[in-house]
Formats: structure tokens, C-alpha cells, sequence
């Protein structure tokens, strides 16, 4: 049973303002880094430093499909899409890793030839130093801050796109070191450098890859902390036991999906109300759970099971016709049924009648019934 008043948390107007401000200046940052590294590179003879703006240009795409994506992530549930538009994020992480493997293994191939022809390589010159320089600076800070509010708004793209600046940070320092030691003669290690690029690139996009189709496929969290979810519902009061706890990602959110054993004498309003329960527990503790559909048990039913016992209807048909020559209908005032294994124990509500009459009645009913195959307990009551 899924609680009504349980919502996919949306990302609050301002931190959405947020994001997409920090998306478009980030978009400006890395076009104008484009610009600097391959005009640059082309001017100075440095194939690493093109390289890498080749990376910045991956960079301006992604901040281009972040944007585009975040809008629709962030969009209210309707009817096509109950659950939100959370896993278009994933969607977009995923297109955005396997363009980085691409890219990644068109550098590889292109630094590779040029180390077969290292001779006819020329030597780069210093304005490519000074533009990998600032490269660095950029690119790191513009990680910081991304980083920041992709944590505080629970973005994992935001967070992906945060490390690829940190990549092409850390790759412009690359870029640095082969592009200086090509300067001081060394002329193989500015291709060097640019494979070593080229395998960032890729350990990005594969690691984006990974995170994505693990939560289009709807893997579970990791074992410590479903272990940690299953003590806390076990604790809860009233909860007997619980099996199929079942959780995925969509976006930042975390769904659960829990069969909860209670006290198979309880009212079904009782049982929900342990349920709503253990939600509002499980969502104090765990602030990423957004939406738990519970179902209660008064049994393990784990595993599946053949129902061969009958509904209301035909049980109490069965009822009063043993009981036809001992029992008025409208003497029979409630009945409440408990399913439980492979029989049906039965509380029965009479009409008052003397005191005396009373153990003899119980005993004539009892008996009659006994040749009720699916019949377990009965309990008499007098209204």
C-alpha cells in the first residue's frame, strides 16, 4: 500500500535557479576554453593542449544536456510518468559517458600515430603552457562549486559533471608537464601526455556509464545500507517480521517496497496504521527515501503460495448450511474471518441468549461445523 501523502522530492524553485545559473556559467567558461586551448594549441604546435580542448568542448556538451536534462528531471508527475522524470538524468549520464569513451579512443588513435611519427612532430611552444595554466584554475574552481550544489541538491548528473571538471582539471596539469617537456626536449611526452588525457576521459565516461545503467535496471542499494534500512523497520513496534524489502534509485530518491508481518488478530486499520508508521520512521532516518509501498502480512509469504481457501461469501455460505438446523440467520450477527496457513479461523457474533443455553449452543455449532475442511479455530461471541 503506497502512502498518498509520500512524494518524489522535487528540487526547491531556488536550488533549481541555482543550478541552472551555475549550468550557465559554466557554459560560458568552458566555450571560452575551447576557443583558448585549440586556438592556442593550433598556433603553438601543441597536440595535447588541442586535446584537451577537445575535452572542454565534451564539457560544453554536457552543460548543455544538464541543462536540458535538469529541467526535465525536475518536472512535477503526471499521469505517463507517475514517479517523476528523475531517471531522464540517468538517461543523459549514460549518453554522456559513451561520448566520452568515443572521444576518448579518437585521441588515443590520433596521439598513437603521432608517437609512430615523433620526428616530424613540432615543438611546442610557451603560450600553451600559459593556457593550461588557466585551464587548471577554471576548471577547479568550477568544480568546487558544482560539486557543492550537486551534494546539497542530491544531483548525481550535477556530481558527474562536477568530476568531469575535475578531470579536465587534472588533465590540463598533464597537459602542463608534457607540453614543458616537450619544450625542454623531450618531444614523445606531450603525446604521452595526450593519451594519459584521452585515459581520464575514459574512466570518466565508463564510470558514468556503470552509475547510470545501475539505476536504469533498478539495482539495489549497497548491502550495509539495506541491512541498515531492515533493522530499522524490524525495531519498529509492532512489526513481527519483514520480507521482500525491495529498494532502486530514480534520480536523488530512494524507493522501497517492504512486506511487513504483524499480529494476525489486529484490525486491517491497525495494520496500516504500523505501516504509515515504519514510513514516517524510515523517512526521518534515511532523508533520501522519498517513497515506500508497503504491504502487511500475517505471515512470511515470501514465497509464493496456491490460495485455495474461500472468500467471505462462500465461507459464510458453508457456514450456515451446516448450521441450518441449529441456527436462524439472523441470529448470526458478525462474522470476522483470520486467514492464516491453510485454514480460516472464524470469530462468530450471536444474538444474546440465556446464560445456560449458551455452552450447549457452542457445543451443537462446533460439531456441526466440523466437517468443515478449511475451518481452524472458532470463537463464539454474544452481542
Amino acid at each position: 500500500m503506497t502512502m498518498p501523502d509520500q512524494e518524489i522530492t522535487k528540487m526547491p524553485l531556488p536550488q533549481q535557479q541555482q543550478t541552472r545559473n551555475l549550468l550557465l556559467l559554466s557554459g560560458v567558461i568552458d566555450f571560452t576554453l575551447v576557443l583558448l586551448k585549440i586556438v592556442v594549441g593550433w598556433f603553438s604546435n601543441s597536440h595535447a593542449l588541442i586535446a584537451d580542448g577537445i575535452h572542454s568542448f565534451s564539457d560544453l556538451v554536457t552543460d548543455i544536456m544538464v541543462w536540458i536534462l535538469n529541467r526535465v528531471g525536475t518536472e512535477e508527475p503526471d499521469e505517463d510518468h507517475p514517479y517523476g522524470h528523475a531517471r531522464f538524468e540517468a538517461i543523459g549520464a549514460l549518453i554522456l559517458g559513451a561520448v566520452l569513451v568515443i572521444v576518448a579512443g579518437f585521441l588515443v588513435y590520433d596521439s598513437v600515430l603521432r608517437l609512430i611519427d615523433i620526428q616530424s612532430v613540432e615543438i611546442p611552444t610557451w603560450p600553451a603552457l600559459v593556457a593550461a595554466v588557466v585551464s587548471m584554475g577554471a576548471k577547479e574552481w568550477l568544480y568546487q562549486i558544482t560539486r557543492n550544489i550537486g551534494e546539497k541538491t542530491g544531483s548525481n548528473l550535477l556530481v558527474a559533471n562536477a568530476w568531469h571538471h575535475r578531470s579536465d582539471a587534472l588533465s590540463s596539469v598533464i597537459v602542463l608537464i608534457g607540453v614543458g617537456g616537450a619544450i625542454l626536449g623531450v618531444a614523445w611526452l606531450e603525446m604521452v601526455a595526450a593519451i594519459g588525457v584521452a585515459f581520464m576521459i575514459a574512466l570518466v565516461g565508463l564510470k558514468l556509464i556503470k552509475e547510470s545503467i545501475e539505476e536504469l535496471v533498478d539495482t539495489a542499494l549497497a548491502e550495509s545500507t539495506v541491512a541498515d534500512i531492515q533493522k530499522t523497520i524490524e525495531n519498529a513496534s509492532g512489526v513481527h517480521g519483514v520480507h521482500s524489502l525491495r529498494t532502486r534509485k530514480m534520480g536523488p530518491a530512494v524507493i522501497l517496497e517492504i512486506h511487513l508481518q504483524v499480529d494476525p488478530a489486529i484490525s486491517v486499520s491497525e495494520g496500516h496504521y504500523i505501516g504509515d508508521w515504519v514510513t514516517q520512521q524510515l523517512s526521518y532516518k534515511f532523508r533520501e527515501i522519498n517513497d515506500v509501498t508497503f504491504h502487511i502480512d500475517i505471515e512470511d509469504d515470501a514465497h509464493a503460495k496456491v490460495l485455495t481457501l474461500p472468500l467471505r461469501v462462500e465461507a459464510r455460505r458453508e457456514l450456515l448450511k451446516a448450521w441450518n438446523d441449529h441456527l436462524p440467520v439472523e441470529d448470526m450477527q458478525k462474522l470476522t474471518l483470520h486467514y492464516l496457513g491453510e485454514v480460516i479461523n472464524i470469530e462468530v457474533y450471536l444474538t444474546e441468549c440465556p446464560a445456560a443455553d449458551k455452552f450447549e449452543q457452542q457445543k451443537v455449532l462446533a460439531e456441526a461445523a466440523a466437517t468443515i475442511t478449511w475451518l481452524g479455530e472458532i470463537k463464539f461471541w454474544y452481542s
